[in-house]
């Protein structure tokens, strides 16, 4: 039997330390369903694209799907043939320059770090709703505190282990959708609201193509799985699925709740658009008033898979970026016990809690929060996934794969994800102002990096590579 010398393979991946090959095919998709966070989407963003598309709203949905469809086909190109735990960041670097690798890296840091907290405000949001229902004291000091506990046992999780965290996601999100479908399902079954007087206006081309905007911000983290790859058990094969199904199931869940919300107010003056809580609205109309505590503790327990999904992408991406060398290594170790990036954890989780728990403890509403984080994480992550699929047909140059889909792919996303960032930032000041900060900080990193370590840089990507004892291990086997 050959040794490993003949065969030429490393003793150790790159990304040593974590727990390679642990997560099965369903561990892998909850922590991307998580990361897209659908049960909230479904609740709230279907008012907010009529308020654009009107009674063209489900016709928005199926546009954005159809895009996040293209975005998951661009990343399988990568993942189908290479695992890597900084997820998009990695996948970038094999097929743009490191400065647009490193671009994304920055991106998608802003992106998960600021959809973390936006879920702990979510979770805070509706606990604060839910305790109100029950007649229990809410308010300022019970959110903050319930954002620091919930934000405490987030960390915990995560750093107990992938296959830990991944399995309460599984059962969280499981639990969370499926009380969303029952909730929609009774809505749609019911028909229009009672005392609806007139009819809504059919919404133009414009409308519909204004509505994918937002429906299309409603899939953003459905990528989560990428960052697993080394931790998967199949990864070639069980990470572009997971993308790839969280788009289209995120898709078929958006469609449904859209057509349920837009049936209900079919005949209500101005329809669906302008709906606050149009899901609490239709239950209160029908005297179902059973729904609205259900849906809050739906919407809680989506919202708390969500922040342990994104924190743990997060965590892998810092890990990533120190492998690489271009953030300080203590950023890449992992737990000698539970092999995960707990530095990285450590040093990332205060900073999520803080960005939320310092306004909301100051004062400032916590649905004003939530909305605020999720439009700066949604700029994150379209400057992610423009730079993604861009790669994806270089990468496939460079090692003599290119086909012409991947070439039609390309080119029809990366055009319409330039606009929807375009128009999402330039509708947004304080998007600007997060942009221009992360354009500042990044290019002074990448700045000195050049200066300092332009060999690290040159080699940034690194990704789990076959070693050894997993050849040897499975002959011997």
């Amino acid at each position: 039997m050959r040794d490993s010398r003949s065969l030429r393979l490393r003793d150790r991946s790159p990304v040593h330390g974590l727990a390679r090959r642990r997560l099965g095919p369903l561990e892998v998709v909850a922590q991307s369903v998580s990361g897209a966070a659908p049960s909230a989407a479904m609740a709230a963003t279907p008012a907010i694209v009529a308020a654009s598309a009107g009674g063209g709203t489900v016709w928005s949905f199926a546009i954005a799907t159809v895009l996040a469809l293209l975005i998951a086909g661009c990343i399988g190109r990568f993942t189908r043939r290479m695992a890597a735990p900084g997820g998009l960041y990695s996948l970038t670097a094999k097929g743009l320059a490191p400065g647009a690798a490193f671009a994304c890296g920055i991106a998608l840091l802003v992106g998960y770090g600021l959809l973390a907290a936006a879920a702990l405000a979510g979770v805070g949001a509706y606990l604060d709703a839910l305790l109100a229902r029950c007649g229990l004291p809410g308010g300022r000091v019970v959110i903050t505190v319930a954002v620091v506990v919930v934000g405490l046992l987030v960390g915990a999780l995560a750093v107990r282990g992938v296959r830990l965290s991944a399995r309460v996601v599984l059962l969280v999100e499981s639990v969370s959708i499926t009380v969303m479908v029952v909730v929609f399902a009774l809505l749609l079954l019911s028909g229009p609201a009672p005392g609806a007087v007139a009819p809504v206006p059919a919404a133009g081309f414009g409308g519909v193509a204004a509505g994918v905007l937002p429906a299309l911000a409603a899939f953003i983290g459905f990528e989560v799985a990428t960052a697993l790859g080394a931790e998967a058990r199949r990864p070639f094969r069980s990470v572009p699925r997971a993308v790839g199904l969280t788009a289209a199931v995120s898709g078929v869940l958006y469609l449904f709740a859209a057509q349920t919300q837009v049936v209900g107010f079919a005949t209500t003056p101005g329809g669906l658009a302008g709906q606050a809580e149009p899901v609490l609205t239709l239950a209160t109309a029908r005297g179902w008033s059973w729904i609205p505590a259900l849906l809050d503790a739906g919407l809680i327990m989506s919202f708390f898979a969500c922040a342990l999904a994104t924190t743990t992408a997060l965590v892998r991406v810092l890990f990533s970026l120190s492998r690489d060398g271009v953030a300080p290594r203590a950023l890449g170790r992992t737990h000698p016990r539970f092999h995960t990036p707990h530095v990285a954890l450590a040093v990332a989780l205060p900073v999520i809690v803080g960005v939320l728990a310092v306004p909301v403890a100051s004062g400032v509403p916590i649905g004003l929060t939530l909305v605020a984080l999720l439009t700066l994480a949604t700029c994150g992550f379209l400057v992610a996934y423009l730079l993604v699929c861009l790669a994806a047909p270089v990468f496939l140059h460079r090692i003599g794969e290119l086909t012409w889909p991947a070439v039609a792919a390309t080119a029809v996303i990366v055009p319409i994800l330039l606009i929807v960032l375009v128009v999402f930032v330039a509708g947004s000041r304080p998007a600007v102002v997060v942009l221009a900060a992360a354009v500042a900080v990044g290019g002074v990193w990448f700045g000195w990096l050049r200066l300092q370590r332009p060999d690290r840089i040159a080699a940034i990507g690194v990704y789990d590579e076959t070693v050894a004892e997993d050849v040897l291990g499975q002959a011997a086997s």
